[in-house]
């Protein structure tokens, strides 16, 4: 029998994994990547007898590989808070899934251990850009200020690691930082000993400081529209960044898009965190465009021909023009 941990390269992963693997102790092969690479399960050979657990990837971009793997006798555990349309029914299948918008899969892990963890799914939710829902989480720890605040520190560096069009575009590979991650049971203990955390903390203050120099804006009536240059640091930075733009107008919609060489964008959306229409709509606009998806609250489109701008600004304005930006 060969175990897998199959999950996000993001903070929400991350700590999804961790939580479950302090509970229940596995030799696993680790699959794994940047952020944007979600249909990770084509990569699993997985047969009978063998055990799958399935972390903060959408059911949706793996169906295909999933309805096989079943088929060939695995046993799977899936834990996602994406949108789907829809949950095979299978025995072999333990699903738990809530693509509520409140709510993130390092969130769904400490329901599924009734909190022995809980500390882990602070930092998921902080990485996850939940602050609210973080924050209470914290409380129900009695953790103080300066705690929780190293806490949404940890979150934002490990999710900020997971973003770029491939691994040597990171500071780490996700699959590392999760063994380097996974010796500590006491996050305080990682960020106080681990020379990883300086490091990404320290990568993270150059790559905000660059966006914030950089970053030139489109007109939209809608929201924030904003264009970062082609650079392995603005690949980097870019969701940090978008979670950033969003708390600092938390009434209004972001897009911040990504120049690529070829012509082409990546775009990071998400809706506004407070307001009508609060945490929706983000998926709806990414849907409109190829490979395009996500949460309700925060989704992307990985590829955004430049002929396409218009287009997308035009669905942009349509989706979020409740909102207007100053």
């Amino acid at each position: 029998m060969t175990y897998y941990d199959v999950f996000n390269g993001d903070a929400d992963g991350l700590c999804a994994l961790h939580q479950l693997r302090l509970a229940e102790p596995a030799q696993s092969v680790l699959v794994t990547g940047v952020k944007s690479d979600i249909a990770l399960l084509p990569r699993v050979p997985a047969g009978a007898g063998d055990k799958v657990t399935v972390l903060d990837i959408s059911i949706d971009a793996n169906r295909t590989a999933l309805l096989a793997m079943l088929a060939r006798g695995a046993a799977v555990l899936y834990v996602d808070h994406h949108s789907h349309a829809g949950v095979p029914l299978n025995p072999l299948l333990h699903a738990h899934i809530d693509h509520s918008a409140d709510t993130c899969t390092g969130m769904i892990v400490d329901r599924y251990l009734a909190g022995r963890f809980r500390i882990w799914a602070v930092v998921a939710a902080f990485g996850d850009n939940l602050d609210t829902q973080a924050e209470g989480l914290a409380r129900s720890l009695a953790l103080d200020a300066q705690q929780t605040a190293a806490l949404q520190e940890l979150g934002r560096c490990l999710n900020y690691n997971a973003y770029g069009n491939a691994v040597s575009d990171l500071n780490i590979d996700p699959a590392a930082l999760y063994q380097c991650l996974h010796q500590y049971a006491d996050p305080f203990e990682f960020i106080r000993f681990q020379p990883l955390f300086q490091r990404l903390r320290g990568a993270l203050a150059r790559d905000l400081d660059r966006a914030a120099r950089l970053a030139r804006r489109l007109p939209s009536s809608a929201g924030r529209i904003i264009v970062l240059p082609d650079a392995r640091w603005s690949r980097r930075v870019r969701g940090v960044y978008a979670n950033q733009l969003a708390r600092a107008a938390p009434g209004q919609a972001h897009a911040l898009l990504v120049m690529h060489p070829d012509g082409t964008y990546t775009v990071s959306v998400r809706a506004p965190l407070e307001g009508i229409g609060a945490l929706q709509g983000a998926d709806r606009l990414c849907r409109q465009f190829e490979h395009g998806g996500g949460r309700t609250a925060a989704a992307s489109v990985p590829r955004l021909p430049k002929c396409r701008l218009a287009s997308f600004i035009q669905a942009f304005e349509a989706v979020f023009g409740m909102h207007q930006a100053p």
